[in-house]
């Protein structure tokens, strides 16, 4: 009888104990927050590319994967049209001092579109777990401002 109420009493305090396990590090599902935006000056055409900073970053997450993560960012471009968005890793996809940063690009429309509803940008690329451990904030860079997530 009294067997089962102590490994009840054990099994209760071992739980307990867990619960401050959600709020620290390493719980994989609070590694990064919301993002934040900053406010930023910065080539609008790249090298070698056609394509071009998209105007302002909206939004971006970091989703989790069985992989590692999704970096996510939306972007709301003026007009119609515009085609082959991508996250460019700058410093050949490796972080600096922790920091993983992408540059929002995409390609401007090939002619007048008709009509002036606005568009929205939705892209994502793949970090592995191996980069993750290296990875403190990952930025998301427009021409005139960037989105910002911190572990």
């Amino acid at each position: 009888m009294t067997r089962p109420i102590l490994a009840l009493i054990a099994l209760s305090l071992v739980l307990a104990g867990c619960s401050g396990v959600r709020q620290s590090r390493m719980n994989p599902l609070n590694w990064f927050g919301s993002s934040t935006e900053e406010s930023v000056l910065g080539p609008v055409r790249l090298e070698n590319d056609n394509r071009v900073l998209v105007q302002s970053v909206t939004s971006m997450s970091i989703e989790r994967t069985s992989s590692g993560a999704l970096v996510r960012a939306e972007a709301q471009m003026a007009g119609q049209g515009w085609w082959d968005a991508a996250l460019v890793a700058e410093n050949g996809g490796r972080p600096v001092d922790g920091v993983l940063t992408y540059r929002f690009v995409a390609a401007a429309p090939r002619g007048p579109m008709p009509g002036g509803r606005p568009q929205t940008l939705v892209v994502a690329t793949p970090v592995s777990e191996y980069l993750l451990e290296e990875v403190s904030t990952v930025v998301v860079r427009g021409a005139s401002n960037s989105r910002s997530t911190r572990r």
